[in-house]
């Protein structure tokens, strides 16, 4: 899957469904289903300063080696992936957490089927 700006844009739920989750205790993981042979994300949470989107990876799903303009939090919901920074590989695992620095080649890919959360912070430091 190639990754830019539409697809974090991309949900299986409007606006509406994400202010239905809004001041109740959920699970990150039961929020976006596996979908054979491809990505699936929906985003939570999309504001100026930041986004928070989820995404499920079928096995040997990926997404390609890609920059973005902000720092990015991912962290593994359930499943296993491998993921490189600058070319350094780092192998993941439910309840892992890594930060992609803004500007910095990353790429990831499923090593079983696996979730993760996306926060990226759009803000720059001041």
């Amino acid at each position: 899957m190639e990754f830019n700006a539409e697809t974090l844009k991309k949900t299986e739920n409007p606006g509406k469904k994400r202010d239905e989750l809004r001041a109740k205790v959920i699970s990150l993981k039961d929020l976006v289903d596996y979908q054979d042979g491809t990505v699936a994300s929906r985003m939570i949470v999309n504001t100026k300063a930041g986004s928070l989107t989820l995404f499920s990876f079928d096995e040997d799903e990926g997404l390609s080696e890609h920059t973005a303009p902000f720092d990015a939090v991912v962290t593994i919901l359930d499943g296993e992936c491998e993921v490189w920074i600058s070319g350094v590989t780092h192998q993941m695992k439910e309840g892992d957490t890594i930060i992609f620095p803004a500007g910095v080649p990353h790429a990831l890919s499923a090593v079983t089927r696996f979730k993760m959360s996306l926060t990226m912070i759009r803000e720059k430091e001041s």
